[in-house]
């Protein structure tokens, strides 16, 4: 199925309705426990069941092959006219949103992870039973998606200290448990261990600035812009732009009270912060030798040649989500 993708302008106010048949075909990441997968099909086969939709659920066991089973499950829910669900937390729903971008299906989703902030962005709600019934009426509207050479993020993308902190934060997740504690906690051990300035050149319509930071942080979500204390940052990301944050360079103990600043939501409020907004960013290092460098987009982590261009999308992302006013009151 190729749905003729609507003007944003209209399909913000009305968005675009799905056949009353259209089957779902749910890729869920079995990463966060084989117990959490049982429990999302009892959940779908009684919630759809019960009003005579068609469902496929494909759980993938080995992370290495969600991208390969979500284009799979894509090309599947295209030939039918259905739409493509993805169950999971951020960066799995990132996956599979970017298999139904390409195949030009509508997306849905079932957040299962533990900051869910594509999904509380759009109003979606984290109760599985919740979210599922959303699917049976909810309409496809328009949204943004962001773009790091050719590799796509709905949340946010980063190099540098991020993508760090990230790599760590998995590391005692495997040790304590997946928790937002456990993430703020090993978030503040590695930002009290050393950590090297990037040196970058970014090229924005047509000039070239060069920075000095420990990590560029380029956002495509309005509720973590709010929460960190970028409110007109937020209202770019209405106006079709993404967000670049990065702080100048400044010792340890700053760089925590940084995150403190963003963790009570008055991160604008410091002047050790720079930011701007975009469309297309070309971003260099005056190093030839540096070829690549890691990346974290929706907290996967992949390493990426030089040179980076984060981009908005071209097309749209169609989402099933409540309707605009709905989804608001919903977010939290």
């Amino acid at each position: 199925m190729t749905p003729t993708v609507p003007s944003a302008a209209s399909a913000e106010i009305a968005g675009q309705a799905l056949a009353a048949d259209a089957p779902f075909f749910i890729v869920m990441n079995a990463g966060s426990g084989r117990r959490q997968a049982d429990a999302t099909r009892e959940v779908l086969e009684r919630e759809l069941g019960a009003a005579g939709r068609r469902f496929q659920l494909r759980v993938v066991d080995d992370p290495r092959r969600l991208a390969s089973v979500a284009r799979e499950t894509a090309a599947a829910a295209c030939a039918q006219d259905g739409v493509l669900v993805g169950a999971g937390g951020d960066g799995t729903l990132c996956t599979v949103a970017h298999a139904a971008y390409d195949a030009g299906c509508p997306f849905a989703v079932l957040p299962r992870g533990t900051f869910n902030y594509f999904s509380r962005d759009h109003g979606i709600p984290a109760d599985l039973e919740q979210s599922t019934r959303l699917l049976l009426d909810a309409r496809a509207y328009p949204v943004q998606a962001g773009f790091v050479n050719g590799r796509m993020f709905l949340v946010n993308a980063s190099l540098g200290l991020y993508p760090r902190l990230l790599e760590d934060r998995e590391i005692y997740k495997r040790q304590f448990g997946r928790s937002r504690l456990v993430a703020l906690w090993s978030a503040l051990l590695t930002m009290l261990k050393p950590h090297r300035h990037l040196r970058l050149h970014i090229e924005h319509d047509g000039s070239t600035t060069e920075i000095r930071s420990s990590t560029l942080f380029v956002g495509n979500n309005r509720l973590q812009m709010e929460q960190i204390g970028m409110p007109d940052e937020a209202q770019a990301l209405e106006q079709g732009l993404l967000v670049a944050i990065a702080p100048r360079p400044v010792g340890r103990l700053m760089h925590l009270w940084l995150s403190l600043h963003g963790a009570a939501g008055r991160l604008s409020d410091s002047d050790h912060v720079v930011s701007f907004t975009f469309e297309r960013i070309t971003v260099t290092h005056p190093s030839k030798k540096r070829k690549s460098v890691k990346i974290a987009t929706d907290g996967e982590i992949a390493k990426l040649r030089m040179p980076l261009e984060f981009r908005v999308s071209d097309q749209p992302l169609l989402l099933l989500k409540p309707e605009p006013t709905v989804a608001e009151a919903n977010r939290s």
